[in-house]
């Protein structure tokens, strides 16, 4: 089973959705195996975001700034999800990281709708609600940079207890 880390951002957590955006992951037929609610440092930020996806380069120094600015507002609600194609499947969920872009029914378009171009103007960070990691090296680092070994659980789900695959 593929994992991939996701972080509800301080704005999902100040908003009261948390439950509505894990909800939305069970249903899909996700499995929690990991997760704790922290407020990371700025240098924690720094790795997760510079050193493992090397946002500098991507979107440029002052949306890095205030991204992590924006990222100290609050806790955060870390978790490891596992299943089938897990990190494709939660980045569909998720939508387009502009929440102006989102689609409708994706996590981002139905609760939130700032674009880059306003964020950019008034000099913050967007508020897009989620961290997703973006393909199977970035997950395998997040989840080593957020999470120890031994907080990250196997278990069962129930329909695993009651399902077997005959072999022939």
């Amino acid at each position: 089973m593929e994992k991939t880390l996701v972080i509800l951002k301080p704005d999902a957590l100040q908003r009261g959705i948390a439950g509505e955006i894990i909800t939305r992951f069970e249903k899909a037929g996700l499995k929690i195996v990991a997760s704790k609610m922290i407020r990371p440092n700025r240098e924690h930020y720094y790795k997760h975001y510079e050193d493992i996806g090397q946002m500098v380069s991507r979107r440029g120094k002052e949306a890095f700034d205030v991204t992590l600015e924006m990222m100290q507002m609050g806790p955060v609600l870390v978790m490891v999800l596992e299943g089938i194609e897990a990190i494709s499947l939660v980045r569909k969920m998720v939508g387009t990281t502009e929440p102006k872009s989102a689609a409708p029914g994706t996590i981002r378009g139905d609760y939130a709708h700032m674009s880059f171009a306003y964020a950019d103007a008034q000099h913050t960070g967007i508020p897009n609600l989620i961290h997703a990691s973006g393909d199977a090296s970035d997950a395998k680092k997040e989840i080593g940079h957020w999470f120890a070994d031994n907080e990250i659980f196997e278990y069962k789900a129930t329909h695993e207890y009651y399902t077997q695959t005959k072999k022939e």
